[in-house]
Order: structure tokens, then C-alpha cells, then sequence
């Protein structure tokens, strides 16, 4: 009985890989650690090397589906031994050194980064010792990190505990820290995304101190390793040219040949952003040769005058996880919305009777949202629905109240949460929500700091609004939308009188919510804004 080799834990949420392809036939004889299939998964591809030598005995054929865990091939060990020369095991153990043998932890998804492929001179030298650093595990709901910004480049010497890159989640911006001293060797870009565990970088600790300054990454330093790197750049491998299986099926959609494309990951293999990308350089090429009936309409068109540029900028992970939440939240949720106005006159009132005093009192300014949170805290009470979610078949009540307050951020929009909102009193909400507020400019907040929310509040009064249908912040089930305020005659005992008006919207999820619960919800929150009174007496 050979060594059962079998599909790798390869992340949390991957339960499944597909075989890509098979580098190696049946029956070939393979050296450890040697490259032998490709595996792909929903969110990126991986290497499988070869757990020991021997003879390899295939289990599962190209393009089939198998379970982590499952058992993918086998390896005879010591057969074939013999039969096989010397000289072609060095050479093979040369090219899983180059290629950087990558492991089931690393899981890039950028695969043309030549770095990541090209082992440093002192680690080969044996003159340093590499620390492989990898991504954190930053929150329960987070599988997967993109690269905002490298704060050190490639090659430079860095101390323990360094910030030397931001990491963004689809929740927030990470601050990364260096976990030694020594010289950095960046293996991810800047926007490439890697799930959590997966190779980020590399420090090599003592590597060039002993000259006084940074070893270049692809410096030579001997002529030994010139020869092998001008070797590497030289030779060809089972992947140049070839393309993955998703890049193969993109090319054959489009009619291209494989031979027509530039491969630029790893050993010149073609991944499926070259296909991508050569299908629109096509599609460039046949458009600019317009049929002679096409270049009389062109001619005949008056042509456009001054600037007329574009820019293209790469959406930021927490832009696409907002994009990607706020369309489910329209296409799973039977959302309402229904309006009221409130008249803010006797808050204002209010505000400018006491804000001295309470911001001498308590060092915070007595604002709009603490009436509104409070006002909220009150009403959900009194409708609990409107404080409750879904969650499959049951509905989730709550006796407390998180309220979630949405802040514009320089990094998009972002609800963190006031906790226990019903237990605090007016300059307690104030002061939470102006350091939630402080946090969120900073880009400080945390993961736990913007989950858990029962109910949210926006604000686009700030910015002008007169009226909007705000939409929910799942799981949640309902959102109150304030707008800006504008003096308006409105009627009152029979008279036309000028007041200062704010119209308020609730969007509700009406799955869970009646009509009658969320008017009498907004009707209520109306009735406490515009006598505040009760908010101190509980009527």
C-alpha cells in the first residue's frame, strides 16, 4: 500500500476543490515536495506537491469535484528509483526550489508575482533565517484580506513591530506590524487579496547587516547564482504558455488561441486576468478597423471639443462588500418605506436653551442624534418587530437595543454601533457616538465596533437631503432616515405659522414588519421629538 496523497484543508470556508490539471501521468515517477497537480477552488488555485517520492498511482481525473479530505492520488515510495537518473532528480528539486514550492497556507491570488517565486540569495546561502509572515485571523466573518498599501517597499530593513502595511477587510482597515527585524521580501501587491492564513511576506532576519546596508532581492552575489538566475529567466517549464483551466475556458468562449496570449504568472502560465485582458485587446483591435460606411458616420459627426479624460480606479474591498450587501438586501427583503415630518422646533428650542451649560457639564455638544436615539430607544420598545430579524425560519426579538449610526468615512460608509442605547442618558449617547464618529475617520474602528446592530440611523441632512428611502442594514430589520431641516408654513389651531420642519422616512423589511407597526413606530418617534418631555418622563 503506497502514500495516500489527499485533497488539502485549503481555508475555512472551502469545503471542495476541482482538479485543474495534472502535471505528472500516471505511472511517472515523482521526487518530494515536486509539483504534480493544479487544485481550484471557488476563490483561487493551489499547487499539490508531492508528499514523498515514488511512483504516482492517479484517483481522481481532471475536471472532477472532490471533498477536502478526499484522496487524490497515491505514491508508490522507492519504485522506479532505480530506472530514474541522477541528474534529472537534481533538476527537478532545482525547479520546486525556484518556483518556491508554494505552500497550502499561501493563497494569493495574484499569481504573476515573480517575487513570490524567487527564493532570496541569503536564505539559499543558508546566511539568514526567514520568518514567513501570514495573514492574521482579524475577525469570525472575515475570510479573506486585501492589500491596501505597503508602508516599507521590497528590500528594506525593518524593526520588530513596525507597521509595515495596511490590510483592508470588507469591515475595516488592519494596521500590520513586523513580526522580527530584518529585511522585508513582499511577496502580495498592493490589491491583491489573500485569505487569512495566507502568505503575505517574508523577513529575513540578519540578512545583509553584516555589509551595512539592504540586500536587493534579485541582487547576485556570487557568480554561482548569477548562472542559476540567468538559467531560471532562461528556461521554460511544463507552465509557459499553458492556461489554467479558467483562462482556458474564457480564451475557447472567445475563440483565441492560447498561443496568441503572454502568460504573466508564474513561469509565464496564462491566468485568467491574461485571458481577460487579451479578449479586450482583441476586441480593441477589431474595432479599430470600422467598416468604410462606419468611418463616413465618424467623419460626419461633429467631434468634441476640450478635456475629455478618463481615470479607472480598482474599488476598494469595503466599496465591493457594500455594493455586494446593498443589492442583496433590494433582491431578499420585501422593503417599504414610509414617511412623516416632525416639527423641530421645540428641540431646537431646547438646544439653545441648555448647550452651554450641558457642554460645560458633561465636554460634549447636546446634537440632533441623542434626541433621535433616545426618541427610537422609546418606540422600539413599545414595537419590539421593528427591533427584531429573521434568521431562516424564526424571528429573533430583542429586549436590548444596539443602535447602528452610519458615519461617511474617507473609506465609504460605515455603522458603528451605541450599545445598550436604552440604558444611556443624553450626554452618554452623545460622547459614544462622537468616539465612534473620531474612530471611523481614523479608520480605527474595529469588527466588533460594527456588528450586532438591532437598529439603524442615518443622517443625510448633513449633506443636504431633503427626502430619501433609505435601505436596510441587514440583518436588521428596519432603518430611520433623517433629512435636513427647512422652514416651511405649516398649519397650526387654524393658523398658517412658519416652523422648522424635518421630514423622517423608515424603510422596513415587511416580511416581519406590518403596515400598522411601522406607521405607528414613526407616529410615535414624531410624538417624542416634538414634546421632548416625555423622553424625560417615559409617557
Amino acid at each position: 500500500m503506497g502514500l495516500e496523497i489527499k485533497v488539502p484543508a485549503v481555508g475555512e470556508s472551502i469545503s471542495e476543490v476541482t482538479i485543474g490539471q495534472w502535471f505528472k501521468k500516471e505511472g511517472d515517477y515523482v521526487e518530494m515536495d515536486e509539483v504534480i497537480a493544479e487544485l481550484e477552488s471557488d476563490k483561487a488555485t493551489f499547487e499539490l506537491p508531492a508528499e514523498a517520492a515514488g511512483v504516482l498511482h492517479i484517483s481522481v481525473e481532471e475536471g472532477e469535484t472532490v471533498e477536502v479530505g478526499a484522496v487524490i492520488c497515491v505514491i508508490e515510495e522507492g519504485e522506479g528509483g532505480s530506472a530514474q537518473p541522477a541528474a534529472p532528480k537534481a533538476e527537478a528539486k532545482e525547479d520546486a526550489s525556484r518556483e518556491g514550492k508554494v505552500s497550502e497556507g499561501s493563497k494569493v491570488k495574484s499569481a504573476g508575482d515573480d517575487s513570490a517565486g524567487a527564493p532570496a540569495p541569503e536564505k539559499a546561502s543558508g546566511e539568514a533565517k526567514v520568518v514567513d509572515m501570514i495573514v492574521p485571523t482579524v475577525g469570525e466573518s472575515i475570510t479573506e484580506v486585501t492589500v491596501g498599501q505597503w508602508l516599507k517597499e521590497d528590500g528594506d530593513t525593518v524593526e520588530l513591530d513596525d507597521i509595515i502595511a495596511e490590510i483592508e477587510s470588507d469591515k475595516a482597515t488592519f494596521e500590520l506590524p513586523a513580526e522580527a527585524s530584518g529585511v522585508l521580501r513582499i511577496k502580495a501587491q498592493e490589491g491583491d487579496t489573500i485569505e487569512i492564513g495566507g502568505l503575505i511576506c517574508q523577513i529575513e532576519v540578519g540578512a545583509g547587516q553584516s555589509a551595512g546596508r539592504t540586500v536587493p532581492a534579485k541582487e547576485e552575489t556570487s557568480g554561482a547564482s548569477a548562472a542559476s538566475s540567468s538559467s531560471k529567466e532562461g528556461k521554460e517549464s511544463y507552465a509557459t504558455g499553458h492556461a489554467s483551466p479558467a483562462a482556458a475556458k474564457i480564451l475557447a468562449e472567445k475563440g483565441m488561441d492560447a498561443s496568441q496570449v503572454k502568460g504573466t504568472g508564474v513561469d509565464g502560465r496564462i491566468t485568467k486576468e491574461d485571458a481577460e485582458k487579451a479578449q479586450k485587446s482583441q476586441s480593441k483591435e477589431v474595432r479599430s478597423e470600422p467598416s468604410r460606411a462606419e468611418e463616413r458616420v465618424v467623419e460626419s459627426s461633429p467631434s468634441a471639443e476640450g478635456d475629455r479624460n478618463q481615470r479607472r480606479e480598482k474599488m476598494s474591498s469595503l466599496r465591493r462588500t457594500i455594493s455586494r450587501r446593498l443589492v442583496s438586501v433590494k433582491n431578499e427583503t420585501a422593503m417599504l418605506t414610509t414617511f412623516n415630518e416632525v416639527n423641530m422646533k421645540p428641540i431646537m428650542d431646547i438646544r439653545s436653551k441648555y448647550k452651554e451649560q450641558f457642554k460645560e457639564k458633561y465636554q460634549v455638544g447636546l446634537g440632533f442624534m441623542s434626541f433621535f436615539t433616545k426618541a427610537v430607544c422609546v418606540a422600539l420598545q413599545e414595537w419590539p418587530a421593528v427591533n427584531a430579524q429573521i434568521d431562516g425560519n424564526e424571528i429573533v426579538y430583542n429586549d436590548f437595543v444596539d443602535v447602528s449610526i452610519a458615519v461617511s468615512s474617507p473609506k465609504g460608509l460605515v455603522v458603528p454601533v451605541v450599545r445598550n442605547a436604552e440604558q444611556m442618558s443624553f450626554n452618554e449617547v452623545e460622547a459614544d457616538i462622537l468616539r465612534l464618529a473620531k474612530k471611523a475617520r481614523d479608520g480605527k474602528l474595529s469588527i466588533e465596533e460594527m456588528t450586532g446592530g438591532t437598529f439603524t440611523i442615518t443622517n443625510g441632512g448633513v449633506f443636504g437631503s431633503m427626502m430619501s428611502t433609505p435601505i436596510i442594514n441587514a440583518p436588521q430589520s428596519a432603518i430611520l432616515g433623517m433629512h435636513n431641516i427647512v422652514e416651511r408654513p405649516v398649519a397650526e389651531n387654524g393658523e398658517v405659522v412658519i416652523r422648522p420642519m424635518m421630514y423622517v422616512a423608515l424603510s422596513y423589511d415587511h416580511r416581519i414588519i406590518d403596515g400598522r407597526e411601522s406607521v405607528s413606530f414613526l407616529v410615535r418617534v414624531k410624538e417624542l421629538l416634538e414634546d421632548p418631555t416625555r423622553l424625560l418622563l417615559g409617557v
